[in-house]
């Protein structure tokens, strides 16, 4: 297994499409065999999905997640969850304990206006 998440000094950075690095984590036999931060190429749900695909990805865990970014994620294989917060080692620990749920109300334009919804494309 290969768990990426949106990266900032230790933290799940809030907005998928705009994160400046993601913490890749190796799982194996639910244990991290590897942690690597990498410098996100390039901005936008399109580009960071594409990212994460050549990075062999399987499994995100994220904060919010704009409706189009969920579609790609999802449409590429990557089991999502979202709306987590916090420090990003022990999003990937509680996972392994099954413990970590996905928030489908996270799933929305997070870095709008609460009163602003908008389509798939429109979403980072």
């Amino acid at each position: 297994m290969k768990i990426a998440i949106p990266y900032q000094n230790g933290q799940v950075f809030p907005h998928f499409g705009h994160a400046p690095q993601f913490k890749f984590y190796t799982i194996e036999s639910g244990m991290i065999l590897h942690t690597e931060v990498v410098e996100t190429a390039g901005s936008g749900h399109s580009a960071v999905t594409a990212f994460l695909m050549r990075g062999g990805v399987d499994t995100l865990i994220c904060g919010s997640i704009g409706a189009g970014a969920q579609t790609a994620v999802t449409g590429a294989n990557i089991r999502l969850y979202a709306g987590i917060s916090g420090d990003a080692d022990k999003a990937v620990l509680a996972l392994l304990a099954g413990k970590l749920v996905h928030d489908p109300s996270a799933v929305h334009c997070g870095h709008h206006d609460g009163e602003h919804h908008c389509g798939g494309h429109h979403c980072h």
